[in-house]
């Protein structure tokens, strides 16, 4: 039994031998390979390290007074846009043949009749009522002067009439001459005369009065003629001016009333654009005259009567108009916004070189010329960064430099410090670069 069990275990020892015998072999022969392939391969050629450079272009700066450019957008409009309405009520009778939208209308020319026939009938009642009291006050005045003649006589008669009885009651009394019957028929005589030269001076003396009520109700009777003749001219309606209509809502037939807005005409004659502008612009760019006395309000001063150029946004290339800086509109406190209002009168809206003329409703980019900006260097926008920076070569080397951007505007930035002239700043946009980075100049092509 043991003689077994010593066999088993030489039998594994040997295969064990073999086993670590056979793995040292592979070992070194893959050992012994590797050196032999590795003594077949050329040692690559040694290269020299060197620096990349970055491609950049470059501008030289310098510089210069530069005029300021405000730039904003609004919609153009008429200055003068009038809706016109009925001022009597009626049936309209007849209208403009050519009364449609985008006609031009001289003024003067008929728009519309409201039909007249009650109105005359008006007219001819005040006038026959003028004719009346006119008739009334002149027999007033003819009878107040018949009568005023006829005032004299009863006087007469009344003075002859008290004669007589005075002249009878001494006769009477002091000479007993004559009978108390004839003195009290004198008496009876003189108090009658007396009784109708009372009642002629009181009718006299309420003439005046009389006429002056007549002439009131003349006055009123002529102001009703005057009303009636109104009424009867506003049946027609006129353009009160040359222009284009924008609306139009009445047709033969169509009953209207006073106040009933119908037409809406517009003069292109003038024509106004108002822009919202950045109040931070309008603080620091903005020119403003200089007044001979302070403003009675607290309000904007009157700006500069500056030409503007306008240009409408669906023809950026095309040629643009010019208008006028006219005032300041309003300020919006939610927004931050002035809006300023630009005129073009008509001459100016039709000069464009295309034949285009500037109308009502389009949508225009207008540029306001403001102050200028002092010892600026203008360079492209994004030459400077968020940080306010601009990449600068000095000795072909990159440089970041800290600026004082004064103002942006479309693709330009307008710097007041930071850079020199003569300085040469990077144009090409580089994100995040190496600070000294070698630089390699392109060229520019002319």
């Amino acid at each position: 039994m043991s003689e077994n069990i010593d066999g088993n275990k030489a039998t594994r020892t040997r295969h064990l031998k073999i086993r670590i015998g056979i793995c040292v072999f592979l070992l070194l022969f893959g050992l012994g390979g590797l050196l032999a392939l590795a003594s077949l391969k050329k040692p690559p050629a040694e290269v020299e390290r060197s620096e990349r450079a970055l491609k950049v272009d470059v501008l030289q700066v310098k510089s210069s007074t530069i005029p300021v450019t405000i730039t904003g957008f609004g919609q153009v409009r008429a200055l003068n846009s009038v809706k016109i309405s009925a001022e009597v009520a009626g049936q309209v009778a007849s209208v403009h043949a050519r009364l449609e939208v985008g006609e031009v209308i001289p003024k003067g020319e008929q728009l519309f009749q409201i039909d007249t026939r009650d109105y005359a009938a008006a007219v001819a009642q005040s006038q026959a009522e003028v004719g009346q009291w006119t008739s009334a006050l002149q027999r007033f005045k003819k009878q107040y002067a018949i009568d005023e003649q006829r005032l004299k006589t009863l006087d007469r008669s009344r003075d002859l009439a008290k004669a007589e009885f005075e002249r009878n009651n001494d006769l009477f009394l002091k000479h007993s001459v004559g009978t108390r019957s004839g003195v009290d028929r004198a008496e009876q005589a003189y108090n009658a005369a007396l009784d109708q030269a009372d009642q002629m001076a009181q009718a006299v003396a309420l003439y005046p009065l009389r006429i002056k009520e007549t002439r009131s109700s003349l006055a009123g009777a002529r102001a009703r003629l005057e009303q009636a003749q109104a009424n009867l001219e506003r049946c027609r309606v006129q353009a009160p001016f040359t222009g284009r209509l924008t609306q139009v809502a009445v047709e033969t037939g169509q009953y209207v009333a006073p106040g009933q807005g119908l037409i809406t005409m517009a003069d292109d004659t003038v024509l106004e654009i108002q822009v919202p502008l950045d109040s931070r612009d309008v603080r620091q760019w903005l020119r403003f005259r200089a007044a001979d006395q302070p403003p009675a309000g607290a309000w904007f001063g009157q700006p500069e009567k500056v030409t503007c150029n306008i240009r409408w946004t669906e023809d950026k290339q095309g040629d643009g108009w010019r208008g006028a800086l006219h005032r300041v509109v309003t300020f919006d406190q939610k927004t931050r916004t002035v809006t300023v209002a630009i005129r073009v009168d008509a001459a100016d809206a039709r000069s464009g070189k295309k034949g285009l003329p500037l109308v009502e409703g389009m949508f225009c980019a207008v540029e306001i010329p403001g102050r200028t900006l002092e010892h600026a260097f203008q360079v492209p926008r994004s030459a400077v960064s968020y940080k306010n920076t601009v990449f600068t070569a000095r000795d072909r080397r990159l440089k970041t430099v800290p600026v004082e951007v004064a103002r942006v505007d479309n693709d330009y930035a307008y710097i007041t410090g930071g850079i020199s002239d003569g300085d040469v700043v990077i144009t090409t946009r580089l994100v995040d670069p190496l600070e000294n980075a070698l630089l390699e100049i392109v060229p520019r092509e002319n």
